[in-house]
């Protein structure tokens, strides 16, 4: 085998090589994700039975909501209180979307303790107009009510988690960052906001989201990522086996040829002859 037939055989081992690897980790890649959308789709679903056993449980109490450490998880549970309005200026929390209308959610600071934390009542949705330098206006809390409700707390955005508070009011806020409300207020606030059952005087919807992508969903992503990896898989199937397919045809050409000197001869001459009759 001469150097350069050798170097040839390397360079495609090689690139072959490098080929397999890509493939297989591409594969191994696929069927990953695949695995994860059902690890997340369980993780949904018991956080969804969590849920319903909150609901159905009695409700905390003020002072119980208050003691929880500051990571604890709260949402679901159900709280009733006797509040006041600790300021008629309210938060609106921008980019929500209720059955397809983009607004706000309106937040009010209310005491529910004379030395206690503040905490936020939602108020409820309510649409954008079309000019976004006009914030709408809500109708507030002015007197000591009674409230009973579910709490909740916004999960994190880890793109973005900053309150980014505009100036004046009603403030329009990025995040419910409740450490951040609580600084811009000058008050600590309790770990969750309310979201009530009822408001007499306010008419606005309530949403309920507190697991924007369902189970189901999870385990629809999770069957689109092992589609991938078997069409992926049959794919390079396919391309290996058209491989081996031409290989041996190619090789019985060219033996066929090697042993029909004289016919390569023919072929050679009468190639010339037509090349002398142009």
């Amino acid at each position: 085998m001469t150097s350069l037939s050798r170097h040839s055989s390397q360079y495609l081992w090689a690139t072959r090589t490098a080929v397999a690897m890509c493939s297989i980790t591409m594969f191994l890649i696929l069927v990953k994700l695949g695995f994860w959308q059902l690890d997340r789709a369980e993780m949904k679903e018991r956080w969804q039975a969590e849920l319903t056993h909150r609901q159905l449980s009695a409700p905390l109490t003020y002072a119980q909501l208050v003691s929880f450490p500051p990571a604890e998880q709260v949402t679901g549970y159900r709280l009733s209180v006797l509040a006041s309005p600790a300021s008629s200026q309210i938060f609106l929390l921008d980019n929500q979307v209720f059955r397809g209308r983009v607004g706000y959610l309106a937040l009010q600071p209310m005491q529910i303790t004379p030395d206690g934390p503040w905490m936020l009542v939602e108020l409820g949705f309510i649409a954008a107009g079309l000019d976004r330098r006009i914030l709408p206006g809500v109708d507030v809390i002015e007197e000591e009510v009674s409230l009973n409700g579910r709490l909740y707390q916004k999960q994190a955005n880890p793109m973005s988690s900053a309150l980014m508070p505009e100036s004046g009011w009603p403030k329009r806020i990025q995040n419910l960052n409740l450490a951040e409300i609580s600084e811009l207020l000058g008050q600590p606030l309790a770990p969750a906001v309310l979201q009530p059952d009822h408001l007499d005087g306010i008419n606005l919807p309530h949403p309920w989201t507190p697991i924007p992508l369902s189970s189901q969903k999870h385990r629809g992503y999770a069957l689109q990522w092992f589609s991938m990896a078997l069409a992926f898989a049959l794919l390079i199937l396919y391309f290996i086996y058209s491989r081996r397919v031409k290989t041996p045809k190619k090789q019985q050409d060219e033996s066929r040829k090697n042993n029909n000197p004289d016919r390569t001869n023919i072929d050679e001459m009468t190639v010339a002859n037509v090349n002398k009759t142009k």
